[in-house]
């Protein structure tokens, strides 16, 4: 054995020093040939012993030798560019291993671009083109005795997974485009399912395989963001080839078991995106959550807990995954219960982004439509207990789609923990995340791989439903058309009833006073009376100023207490559209009652919330310019709604006037011809602001007493909806007080008020700061602001920094940095000046 191994040793030594120095292309094909008898599949090939110790000792050496002999000008020994195939024979059959480290690091230890560099990297393309990556990590997955096969293998896994980095910062623009990320990953999962099939089948035929090496290359490609590339080859092809067999499961289970600890969240995050279904994802991943304890901290931590970045489907597929086998079914259960207490945390409520309550909602419903009738009823109790908590906290938070999720989820699972019981119902807006969330409830039983076979199937009783009311509605349309053929009145002109107006036994009342009684001394006989003062209430205010400022203190008492006690058609708009009037007609007066009540006792937070939007709809009405001159603006309140008494007869002259005078008008412009006709040009309405005389009786009261608590109302502690209102409307009246004589009073005490709830956790709250901040900057001129407001500016502008910073929610760090620009803006306008 020792004088052959020396004779190879001293063949390769005489034709690598002939390679070097040699000039004639006959003799360098020779010795070429000579040497190519050592590589597998040879014509003529030598001793196995003696390719072993080529492959093992000296083909590293002859290979670089042929790198450095590489030149245009060696190429053309020989003609027809058989000195070239040759050449490149050697790294394409010879060991894959050897030749694709020598490869690299010709490429890599090539100064720039050059001949020799586009050379090799042609070279590269070829091996990869051949398949040859399969080889590679083929030859890596069988056993191995060498000393240094770990230090081997660390060096391959990096070149495998960096080459695109390597080649692109070689090669620049004149890369290949089978080196790209989007072109190369791919292909390594094409390769890599092609060593598993050689797994399979060595396992077949008895041999002994390892797929460690294929698992750190899938966990570092997967590590540096490349999953997508790899695992959209790797995943459709393993679903297809795990169905039906269980060798390939088991490889699969393996491949993923021996993924590295630090790669195993971006394997399995990937595979969770990838699988089309639980089943799928159960094929390839087995129990690997009850195995592995890295494994199981992402499937049930990580991906639920500490990111919120998985969609619907990707959330089924996981925890229909935990479903699918009894014991990873106890995983499923633990999930919930923690998912529970996650939902029911007010500190989770208050300080977690809408994103990620709505993903763990998602997650409740989905693992309660896993949960069977037994786990339900042992879970009863814990489940109850975590509703109520998570309602209550949530129903407090001032954000509407935060409410909304606690609605629906307390529906779901008081529906699915008492069944036979009455259903619970909250009044939500019905739209897409609502109906997706609801969609997510229905119970699923074990095992159901609906989500696989692409979505899930109706009630075949409510499919049915509309079919049977359509066959039975048929025949009865049937016999009516056939009776009334005789006698039909299709020729007949329908009568037009559009300005009909219902006839009521009662008439609307015709003075102020006559209303308020209509309203106070409601009896059962008295219904139609009571809805037409209410209905005629506002137009009363507006005709008769006098009359209506001599009672609006009691009118406002009264319409604020004022309860629906029939069914009137928009009972809240025209409750409020009157109190905004009484408001606007008597503003000081009014709207100090209205402030003193806001803090006092006995009264509901709708009705303290209803003080505040008639406070900012008539400091808006008053700051309207031109509004003396005009109507007041207020919407239309549909067909068959008696808003105002008859008019008197001179009161329907003047009302008539207008009328003719259009039409007069209309008859003379359609007479008169014009050559050319400008835009029409409508001059600004212009008058005094009537809320600078009244806007400190509306702002100042409402924001003195924020932070006394009293027994039913606690602005700093649970009120937060209240107090995230107030904010704002602070903000509104300050911003319609621009120009007045008190807008720098107000601003100094605002920016206080926002100075105090600065760190406020709510962010309803801290919206209605930053709107009041822009508020005070859109009001209050630049100067006065920096000559009465320095110190109160600086606080304001340091908070709104550090808000910009630290906020999660995009809307807040927006805000923050337009106020803080505007800021800065003022202060630049302020020193040039």
């Amino acid at each position: 054995m020792e004088p052959a191994r020396s004779a190879v040793g001293l063949s390769v030594r005489e034709a690598v020093h002939t390679l070097q120095s040699s000039e004639d292309g006959d003799r360098v094909l020779s010795v070429l040939g000579s040497l190519r008898r050592y590589l597998r599949g040879a014509a003529e090939p030598a001793l196995p012993d003696e390719q072993e110790e080529f492959a093992a000792k000296h083909f590293a050496t002859v290979l670089r030798c042929l790198v450095g002999r590489l030149s245009p000008r060696w190429l053309q020994l020989s003609p027809g560019g058989r000195l070239e195939q040759l050449w490149g024979s050697f790294f394409l059959e010879g060991p894959a291993d050897q030749a694709f480290l020598v490869l690299m690091e010709a490429i890599e230890g090539t100064a720039g671009p050059s001949f020799h560099l586009m050379k090799m990297a042609q070279l590269l393309s070829r091996f990869l083109s051949e398949g040859r990556m399969a080889a590679l990590m083929e030859e890596q997955c069988r056993p191995q005795t060498k000393p240094g096969f770990p230090l081997l293998q660390e060096t391959l896994l990096s070149k495998v997974v960096s080459l695109p980095d390597h080649l692109g910062n070689r090669l620049h623009q004149d890369n290949l485009a089978q080196f790209f990320p989007q072109n190369y990953f791919p292909l390594l999962g094409e390769e890599a399912v092609r060593v598993l099939q050689a797994v399979v089948d060595s396992l077949r035929g008895g041999l002994h395989c390892s797929v460690s090496f294929v698992s750190r290359v899938l966990g570092k490609v997967c590590i540096q963001g490349r999953h997508k590339e790899i695992l959209g080859r790797l995943v459709p092809q393993l679903t297809a080839l795990t169905q039906g067999s269980c060798l390939w499961q088991r490889v699969c289970w393996r491949l993923v078991e021996q993924v590295p600890d630090g790669a195993m969240e971006a394997v399995l995050a990937g595979l969770v995106e990838d699988a089309p279904g639980p089943e799928v994802l159960s094929r390839l991943l087995g129990n690997l959550v009850v195995k592995n304890k890295k494994a199981q901290f992402v499937m049930t931590r990580k991906l639920l807990f500490l990111q919120y970045r998985c969609t619907t489907r990707m959330l089924q597929s996981l925890l229909g995954y935990l479903a699918m086998d009894n014991q990873r079914r106890p995983l499923l259960i633990q999930v919930l219960r923690e998912l529970l207490e996650t939902w029911g945390s007010r500190s989770a409520v208050r300080h977690t982004p809408l994103a990620q309550q709505r993903y763990i909602s998602m997650a409740v419903l989905i693992c309660l439509a896993h949960l069977g009738e037994p786990e339900l009823q042992n879970s009863r109790e814990e489940l109850l207990a975590s509703m109520m908590a998570g309602v209550k906290c949530r129903l407090d938070s001032s954000l509407p789609a935060v409410r909304r999720l606690g609605m629906i989820v307390a529906e779901v699972i008081s529906a699915r923990i008492h069944p036979e019981g009455p259903p619970l119902r909250f009044q939500y807006e019905d739209d897409e995340l609502s109906r997706e969330m609801l969609a997510l409830a229905p119970p699923r039983p074990a095992g159901d791989s609906s989500l696989e076979a692409g979505g899930s199937s109706l009630d075949p009783g409510v499919a049915e439903t509309p079919a049977e009311i359509v066959e039975g509605s048929v025949p009865a349309a049937g016999l009516q058309g056939s009776d009334s053929e005789l006698d039909s009145d299709d020729e007949f002109v329908p009568y037009d009833m559009s300005g009909d107006k219902e006839l009521k036994s009662s008439k609307a009342p015709q003075y102020v006073r006559d209303c308020m009684e209509a309203l106070t001394t409601f009896e059962g006989q008295d219904m139609e009376r009571w809805e037409a003062a209410l209905q005629a209430l506002e137009g009363l205010i507006h005709r008769n100023p006098e009359a209506t400022r001599e009672v609006s203190v009691e009118l406002a008492k009264v319409l604020l207490h004022l309860e629906e006690r029939t069914c009137v058609a928009g009972f809240e708009k025209l409750r409020q559209r009157a109190l905004v009037a009484v408001t606007v007609t008597d503003p000081a007066r009014v709207a100090e009652h209205l402030t003193s009540q806001f803090y006092a006792l006995n009264y509901s937070l709708r009705q303290r919330m209803d003080i505040l939007d008639v406070l900012t709809l008539a400091a808006q009405e008053l700051s309207r310019p031109g509004r003396l001159g005009r109507s007041p603006q207020h919407s239309s309140l549909g067909p068959g709604t008696q808003c105002s008494p008859a008019l008197t007869p001179s009161q329907s002259g003047s009302a008539m006037a207008p009328d003719w005078r259009v039409v007069v008008e209309n008859r003379i412009r359609s007479k008169t011809r014009r050559f050319s006709k400008g835009a029409p040009r409508q001059e600004p309405a212009g008058g005094p602001n009537e809320f600078a005389s009244v806007a400190g009786c509306f702002f100042f009261p409402l924001i003195q007493h924020f932070d006394r608590p009293l027994v039913t109302f606690d602005l700093l502690g649970d009120d937060q909806l209240v107090l995230g209102r107030l904010t704002h409307t602070l903000g509104a009246l300050m911003y319609l007080a621009v120009n007045t004589t008190v807008a720098v009073p107000m601003g100094k005490a605002l920016l206080e008020f926002v100075w105090a709830l600065r760190f406020h956790v709510d962010t309803y709250v801290r919206q209605g700061l930053l709107s009041a901040v822009s508020s005070v900057l859109l009001s209050v001129p630049a100067e006065r602001l920096l000559e009465d407001l320095p110190d109160e500016l600086l606080e304001a502008r340091s908070w709104l920094a550090g808000e910009s910073v630290t906020s999660r929610e995009s809307q807040i760090q927006k805000g923050c940095q337009v106020a803080e620009r505007e800021l800065g803006a003022c202060t630049q306008v302020h020193r040039r000046s």
